[in-house]
């Protein structure tokens, strides 16, 4: 199952991030450059990264002109998590080729690669409320509350895994088909936001 192999390469990840705990360690890749594994490895890679960025922007004592740098490298790697979603969603489009959707085929709210996407960002969640739930120096209330929501977000992985499969299932059998629409954001578009162009 596709989301087996997701979860597992997430939980990999993290486990291999928090080695370093250093967002500009370089990402060493164990699985072959064509296969799904390792565009699911990158993608958590960047996801995590991307947490860590958001940790140190929030720190009420940064730096305005750190805090703004800081802003804009995560605009960056959105984009940067944005491409790779897309570039799996290639990765679908051209297993599922040759699929012929059948007459009464629907399509799917969301494309397999964003499904996947909000499986990656809950395994960061349930990595790090687990770590809240453990943490020694916090309340015994803190722990219990964080492991309630800790159980909600293991439950919530087991329902998205599933649909993950479902979904994958009903485009190989021709009862739903992919169509996917590129992320045009416009915030980062010097030709589209009407700040940047103004300025120009």
């Amino acid at each position: 199952m596709i989301s087996e192999i997701a979860n597992r390469i997430f939980s990999q990840v993290i486990a291999d991030y928090h080695k370093f705990d250093n967002i500009d360690h370089p990402v060493e890749n164990p699985y072959d450059a064509e296969s799904l594994e390792h565009l699911f490895y990158i993608k958590n890679w960047i996801d995590t990264a991307q947490w860590h960025m958001e940790d140190v922007v929030r720190n009420p004592q940064i730096d305005p002109v750190e805090g703004l740098s800081w802003k804009r490298r995560i605009d960056a790697q959105n984009q940067v998590r944005t491409d790779m979603v897309e570039f799996i969603d290639g990765y679908f489009l051209n297993l599922y080729q040759g699929i012929s959707a059948l007459p009464d085929a629907k399509i799917n709210t969301e494309s397999p690669a964003w499904a996947i996407d909000r499986l990656s960002i809950l395994a960061l969640k349930i990595y790090h409320m687990q770590e809240e739930a453990e943490r020694e120096s916090a309340s015994p209330e803190h722990r219990e509350l964080c492991q309630a929501k800790l159980n909600i977000l293991l439950s919530q992985r087991d329902d998205l895994s599933t649909s993950i499969d479902e979904l994958l299932a009903d485009i190989e059998a021709g009862k739903k088909y992919m169509k996917v629409y590129k992320q045009m954001k416009m915030y980062n578009d010097p030709s589209l936001n009407p700040v940047l162009y103004n300025k120009a």
